[in-house]
């Protein structure tokens, strides 16, 4: 197996598993550093090659009265940072390694799912990339045709942005079972599965899509068989998924593997503890803030106002990095800073900056003690935080959860768009040059832009 040469000093993209940015496939320079599939000889096993940065994906589930096909988690690379990974690939040997490493390309390890790997157009001399990864919930309420339907329109869609015309597929599903060589009347032999993957393969087929290769398996833990729902003798068993090589360059990445998704979900989950005391706080601060921007307007000294709220915000980002637990009325004075939007819009810069992961933890402090329109905006903040740097399930889940809070949060719709479009993080680093500015427009130097 080979290994990451150099780790990313910085390792730090649902309500939709989303906003909008510059247009266009990446450049051949990201484009190299996907995973990739070699195409083997004909006759032969195939061989997969997953390079190290591959470790970004975003998500989506379906909610009340959603379409199946909303029950998704989109994937792709992350951008290349400052002192990221070596070009040479990680080689997998076969599907069962592909397999394993599902858990690291969607972040956790999925249940009665389908995952989707979409496969970009080859560069001349270089085999196909793995331009993002879907994860449907099968679950979803639905016949098979509905469900075949609904899947293919999204990821047809993630298709053409792509340019791609090839797929894998791989059905995780604790309710499959191995398919006899020979099937028996009667036999629970997997059926379904191929017959669902009959029918995306059709529906894909029709728009110039095919499938390569589909894959099962009753979960995704070591020794578990899987089996090919192409070829009734093609199978084996999947390898130890903490030991896989996209494994290891996802833990090198400085992000863990979770077991479920509703690890993602309870750590944005509100703290009703921590709520109650910031509430008991916040009229306070807010009063004071707003006697202060009177204040400042009155004296026409409104920038020096916000050009001082941005930098105690940032002093508490410092804070957070340096160790620092914020206190509730700490933490109520940053809400009512952040409540003034010219603020509040620099605060997308940090996201790309030498300080993400500090605000991040502040974005996430702030959400989980906070209600209403005001989560719904640090969730905002949360989920591109997460998305730009590559983490996609706990973008999605932080955009759920802003739009939760406030269903009109113009900026957790523009997101989750995005997310659901398949956009990649580098195509959102506007939003973040847009902090930049506005910031240096208060007279305010955030540093260098390092994703």
């Amino acid at each position: 197996m080979t290994t990451p040469a150099n780790p990313p000093r910085d390792a730090g993209a649902r309500r939709g598993d989303g906003e909008s940015g510059e247009p266009a496939g990446p450049p051949a320079r990201q484009r190299s550093d996907s995973a990739r599939i070699d195409r083997p000889p004909q006759g032969s096993r195939p061989r997969l090659c997953l390079r190290p940065s591959f470790v970004g994906s975003r998500t989506r589930t379906s909610g009340e009265g959603d379409d199946p096909a909303t029950g998704v988690l989109c994937g792709q690379p992350s951008p290349v940072y400052r002192g990221g990974y070596s070009a040479r690939p990680l080689r997998v040997d076969d599907p069962g390694e592909l397999i394993a490493a599902v858990p690291a390309m969607v972040g956790f390890y999925p249940s009665r799912s389908l995952v989707v790997a979409v496969l970009g157009p080859a560069e001349p001399g270089a085999s196909p990339a793995i331009a993002a990864v879907l994860r449907f919930d099968l679950a979803a309420e639905g016949g098979r045709r509905r469900l075949a339907a609904s899947f293919a329109a999204l990821i047809g869609q993630i298709c053409a942005a792509e340019r791609a015309t090839e797929v894998l597929a791989v059905i995780v599903d604790d309710r499959a079972g191995r398919p006899a060589r020979k099937a028996q009347r009667g036999a629970r032999s997997g059926a379904a599965g191929r017959a669902l993957i009959g029918a995306l393969a059709e529906r894909l087929g029709s728009g110039g899509i095919r499938i390569g290769g589909a894959w099962a398996v009753a979960a995704i833990e070591e020794g578990r068989p899987w089996w090919s729902l192409f070829d009734r003798s093609g199978g084996g068993s999947v390898p130890d998924p903490s030991a896989s090589t996209v494994a290891l360059a996802h833990v090198l990445d400085g992000r863990p593997i979770l077991r479920s998704r509703s690890e993602l979900t309870d750590r944005v989950a509100v703290d009703a503890a921590l709520c109650a005391e910031v509430g008991a706080q916040l009229d306070s601060a807010v009063a004071v803030a707003r006697d202060r921007f009177a204040r400042a307007v009155r004296h026409d000294e409104l920038p020096g106002y916000r050009r001082r709220s941005l930098e105690h915000v940032l002093w508490q980002v410092a804070n957070i990095e340096s160790g620092a637990l914020l206190t509730a009325p700490e933490i109520a004075e940053i809400v009512a800073a952040l409540r003034d939007r010219v603020v509040r819009d620099a605060m997308f810069a940090l996201a790309a900056g030498d300080h993400a992961a500090a605000a991040e933890r502040l974005w996430l402090t702030l959400a989980r003690g906070s209600s209403g329109s005001d989560r719904a905006e640090f969730a905002a903040l949360l989920g591109y935080s997460a998305y730009l740097r590559g983490d996609g399930p706990f973008a999605g889940i932080a955009l759920e959860a802003a739009l939760d809070a406030d269903p009109s949060n113009a900026m957790a719709i523009l997101l989750e768009t995005a997310l659901r479009a398949g956009m990649r993080p580098e195509q959102l680093r506007r939003l973040a040059r847009s902090g930049y500015a506005t910031a240096a427009w208060l007279g305010v130097d955030l540093g260098p832009m390092i994703r």
